[in-house]
C-alpha cells in the first residue's frame, strides 16, 4: 500500500491568496491603490493553479508511475471536478437565455452541449459560456487525462537536467504569445489588453493546448524536488526570491510588458521558485500555512468555480439592499461568496466525491491516496 505523503499546507494557503487576488481582479474593491497592481495582474495566477496542479500530481504519484491505474487516478479526478462543476451549471442555469441573446441558436446550442462535457475551452468564443470562469475545467481535464501517460515517462533524473528541461519548457510556452507580439495577427490598431475580445486572443487565453507548458512544468518541478536540499534556510530563500522577484515584477515592470506575453506564462520562473521554497519548512511556509488560510484553500475549487456568477447574481438581485448591508458592499458578497463555498465544499464536494469512488473505483486497484494540498 502507497504511504500517503506530507501535506504542504502553505500551498492550500497560496492558493486562497490567489483565488481572492483573481476575485478582486474580476469585481476590484474600492481603495485598494497599494495593491492595485496585484489585482490588475491578477490574470497570471490561473497559470499558478495549473503548475501547482502539476507540481502536487507529481508529488503524490510520481513514485508509483508503473503501478498507478489510469482508470483509478481519471475516477478520482472526476469525482473532485464533475460533482461542483454540475452543481455550478444547474445552480446558474438562468444565465443560459443571456447567452441564447448573446449567441447564434447554432452556437447556443454547441455551448449547451460542450460545457457539460468541459469542452467549451476548445472553442475561443464559447470558452466563457454559462459559467464565466469554468473554462479553465476544459485546460484542467485535458491535463487530468494525459497525466498518467506524462507520469510514466522517463524523465531526467538529475537536479541541474530537470532545471534546464523546465526553463526550455517554459521558454517553448512563450513562443505563441511572442509570435502574437511580433505578427499581430488580428491587426490591432492598439496593444492588447483585458477587455481585448478577438480571436486569437481568446485563442492564447482560453484554450487548454496554450496552458499545457505551464502543468509540465509544474511536473518538472514535482520531479525536482525531491532532488533539492530541504535545508529550511535554502527553501526559505528560494520562497523569499520568489516572492520577492514576482513583487518588483508587478509594482514595477508589468506595466510596460505586453500584457499576451504576461498571460503567457512569463511569470512561471518566479511562480516555480515560490512553489518550491514553500513546499520546505520555514517561518514563510508557516505564515502561508496558517490554518485559516488552508481552510479556505481546500475549498478553492469551489471558490473559483462558483465566485464570478455568484457575485453577478448577488447585484443583479440586490441583495446587499434587500438585507440593509450595502453599506459594508462589495466586502459583504465576498465575504458571503467565501463562505457559500465552504459550505459548498463541505456538503457537496466531499460527499459526491465519496460517492463517485465508492460507486466507480476498482477494488482491486492501488488505492489512491488523497493527493496533498489538491
Amino acid at each position: 500500500m502507497h504511504i500517503r505523503k506530507p501535506s504542504l499546507p502553505a500551498l492550500s494557503g497560496v492558493r486562497t491568496i490567489l483565488a481572492i487576488t483573481i476575485i478582486f481582479f474580476h469585481f476590484t474593491p474600492p481603495h485598494m491603490q497599494w495593491y492595485a497592481p496585484v489585482i490588475n495582474t491578477g490574470f497570471v495566477f490561473v497559470g499558478m493553479f495549473f503548475l501547482i496542479s502539476g507540481f502536487i500530481l507529481t508529488y503524490n504519484y510520481a513514485d508509483r508511475a508503473d503501478t498507478l491505474s489510469a482508470r483509478d487516478f481519471w475516477v478520482a479526478r472526476a469525482s473532485r471536478l464533475y460533482p461542483v462543476y454540475l452543481f455550478s451549471l444547474l445552480l446558474f442555469w438562468n444565465f443560459l437565455p443571456v447567452e441564447w441573446h448573446a449567441h447564434t441558436h447554432s452556437d447556443f446550442l454547441l455551448g449547451v452541449i460542450l460545457t457539460p462535457l468541459m469542452l467549451q475551452g476548445w472553442h475561443p468564443w464559447l470558452a466563457t459560456f454559462w459559467n464565466t470562469v469554468a473554462w479553465t475545467l476544459s485546460c484542467e481535464a485535458m491535463m487530468y487525462l494525459i497525466f498518467p501517460w506524462l507520469n510514466r515517462l522517463r524523465w531526467p533524473r538529475t537536479a541541474s537536467r530537470l532545471a534546464g528541461l523546465g526553463l526550455l519548457i517554459w521558454a517553448l510556452g512563450l513562443v505563441p504569445h511572442t509570435l502574437y507580439v511580433v505578427l499581430n495577427p488580428d491587426h490591432l490598431a492598439a496593444p492588447a489588453d483585458r477587455y481585448t475580445s478577438t480571436f486569437w486572443i481568446r485563442m492564447l487565453k482560453y484554450t487548454p493546448l496554450p496552458y499545457l507548458t505551464t502543468f509540465l512544468t509544474g511536473i518538472v518541478l514535482g520531479r525536482l524536488h525531491p532532488l533539492l536540499s530541504h535545508d529550511q534556510r535554502r527553501r526559505f530563500a528560494m520562497a523569499a526570491a520568489g516572492l520577492v522577484l514576482l513583487l518588483v515584477f508587478i509594482y514595477r515592470l508589468a506595466p510596460h510588458i505586453p500584457y499576451i506575453l504576461e498571460h503567457g506564462g512569463l511569470l512561471t520562473p518566479f511562480f516555480a521558485l515560490l512553489v518550491l521554497g514553500l513546499a520546505g519548512k520555514h517561518p514563510l511556509s508557516r505564515i502561508f500555512g496558517w490554518k485559516p488560510l488552508v481552510l479556505v484553500g481546500n475549498a478553492t475549487y469551489c471558490l473559483y468555480l462558483l465566485h464570478f456568477n455568484a457575485f453577478v447574481e448577488i447585484q443583479t438581485h440586490h441583495w446587499p439592499q434587500r438585507l440593509h448591508v450595502q453599506a459594508y458592499e462589495p466586502w459583504i458578497s465576498y465575504v458571503a461568496i467565501i463562505f457559500f463555498s465552504l459550505a459548498v465544499n463541505r456538503w457537496i464536494e466531499m460527499p459526491a466525491k465519496n460517492l463517485v469512488l465508492k460507486l466507480f473505483k476498482d477494488k482491486k486497484a492501488e488505492p489512491l491516496s488523497r493527493p496533498a494540498a489538491l
